[in-house]
């Protein structure tokens, strides 16, 4: 090995911890990390700064004001943005590139047409609400609502109703799933802060969501008893809508050619595939004991990165050579997964950075100290800081990679179990999902495709998103429980 190389390696690895050049108490501690998520949303709300320079410009900010020495800052942000991108970035991309091979299939709609032909025409609203369940796992929610616009806008039309009947409780369970079941962005990197089990957090997230979906449906039906004004443009395109051909539209590429759209059992397949191997994989290391081979062989199959790139693979063969698409068209779709990601990747990078300048300055300790004195319980505390950040700035994703970094050192140092970290991790998540207003793209995604009014958004999608968010809380609260959390 070169001399100069392996000397800066012994360098770097006897190198001391870093930390702030001056000890600062706790109460200003906890004053600089207020006013940096004080100017945050500042810059978020106030001055549409993209979240991911807010971020980074902000931790770099509490560094040096937290006396952490101006040659160590730019290290510290590169600690953050490795520890936290290897734990996620594969994890978002690989999702990514599955739920645009499913979408660009038409298995979206195909899913859709299955259900309704099962539960037929009067339980639309229940087979939407279903399809929202299983295609929000895979796909982001903005794109599975703008997706299933159509099948909404058909639906609609044949029913002569407004679409807000048939997308609301769907859209309710699309975002509940969004913001707390992995492969989604901000559960994955609020795990990745706490080094939560991915495995655990989609087991009980997934089962909290079911009761979750039937809530969705039954809230929104005691809203849709109201009639909601339907504003003209989108009116417009209601009408030109209604006949059965039309559940095709909305996705272009190779699937719009395609001779038929892949059955529903193909889709709900590949939905289904990661989830059961990382499932496995977990039931596996939880009864294997550790020195055991297969210890090892249940720990690879069911690691989050393989099971994603096992199904990537599936849908590979099972959507793209069986349907005939050229290598150039799939890597097309490959291609397009990828760039709507970026934005979500760099924010969850800064936020990354924010949690590790947090931890390194001390503002994480010394917030863990102050909660243990104020006596409220970790879970409790990251859902309320998680939703009023949520309300301030609107990402879920933000909300909860800000809330991990704030709650890190009380994670880390509290003495919690897996399973009681993943539950932490859910009960922040569901934090994210409340209260979801004007600050929130989700929020006029929603209120333009389905042609509400901000007013009538408010009182329809704001109080869902909140009445759920609460009881995603009260379940997860009762997971914290069996896990064994009160005695914390």
């Amino acid at each position: 090995m070169n001399p100069l190389v392996n000397s800066l390696m012994v360098r770097a690895a006897d190198a001391p911890p870093i930390k702030p050049a001056v000890e600062l108490g706790t109460p200003l501690l906890l004053t600089i990390a207020a006013a940096g998520i004080a100017l945050l949303l500042v810059l978020i709300i106030r001055f549409k700064i993209q979240a991911f320079v807010a971020l980074l410009a902000v931790s770099i900010l509490v560094g040096v004001a937290a006396q952490i020495p101006l040659k160590d800052i730019f290290t510290v942000v590169t600690t953050g943005v490795g520890s936290t991108m290897g734990k996620v970035a594969l994890l978002i991309a690989l999702g990514a590139i599955l739920g645009r091979m499913i979408e660009v299939s038409g298995g979206v709609q195909s899913l859709a047409t299955h259900f309704t032909q099962k539960l037929g025409a009067k339980r639309v609203a229940v087979a939407l609400t279903a399809v929202g369940f299983l295609v929000a796992i895979p796909v982001f929610f903005e794109v599975g609502v703008i997706v299933l616009v159509p099948i909404v806008y058909a639906f609609a039309k044949i029913a002569n109703v407004h679409p807000i009947k048939f997308g609301l409780p769907m859209a309710g369970i699309m975002l509940s799933i969004h913001v707390a079941v992995p492969p989604h962005p901000g559960i994955v990197a609020g795990a990745g802060v706490f080094g939560a089990d991915i495995g655990l957090i989609t087991m009980i997230s997934l089962i909290i969501c079911i009761p979750l979906g039937f809530l969705s449906y039954w809230v929104a039906s005691i809203m849709n008893r109201k009639d909601y004004e339907l504003l003209p443009g989108v009116k417009k395109q209601v009408e030109e809508f209604g006949s059965e051909s039309l559940v095709h539209v909305g996705h272009d590429g190779p699937g719009a050619r395609a001779i038929a759209p892949p059955r529903p059992g193909l889709i709900m397949f590949l939905i289904a595939a990661p989830i059961a191997q990382i499932l496995l994989g977990t039931v596996g290391t939880l009864t294997i004991p550790k020195e055991n081979y297969w210890y090892g062989v249940a720990s690879f199959i069911g690691n989050p990165f393989f099971a994603l790139l096992v199904a990537v693979a599936l849908s590979f063969f099972l959507l793209a050579v069986r349907r005939n698409w050229s290598l150039k068209e799939t890597g097309e779709i490959f291609e397009g997964a990828l760039p709507p990601i970026a934005s979500i990747l760099m924010v969850v990078a800064a936020g990354g950075v924010f949690g590790e300048v947090l931890r390194t300055s001390g503002i994480g300790a010394a917030l863990s100290h102050t909660l243990d004195s104020l006596g409220l319980p970790v879970i409790v505390l990251g859902f309320i800081i998680s939703l009023a950040l949520r309300a301030a700035q609107g990402s879920a994703t933000v909300a909860i990679v800000t809330t991990t970094g704030l709650l890190t050192s009380a994670v880390m140092e509290g003495g919690y179990t897996p399973a009681q970290i993943a539950v932490i991790v859910i009960a922040i998540g569901f934090g994210a999902l409340g209260l979801s207003h004007v600050t929130d793209a989700g929020f006029w995604t929603v209120i333009r495709y389905y042609g509400l009014t901000v007013s009538d958004g408010l009182k329809t999608w704001t109080v869902l998103t909140t009445i759920l968010g609460l009881a995603g809380f009260v379940l997860t609260y009762v997971a914290w429980i069996l896990v064994g959390g009160l005695g914390h």
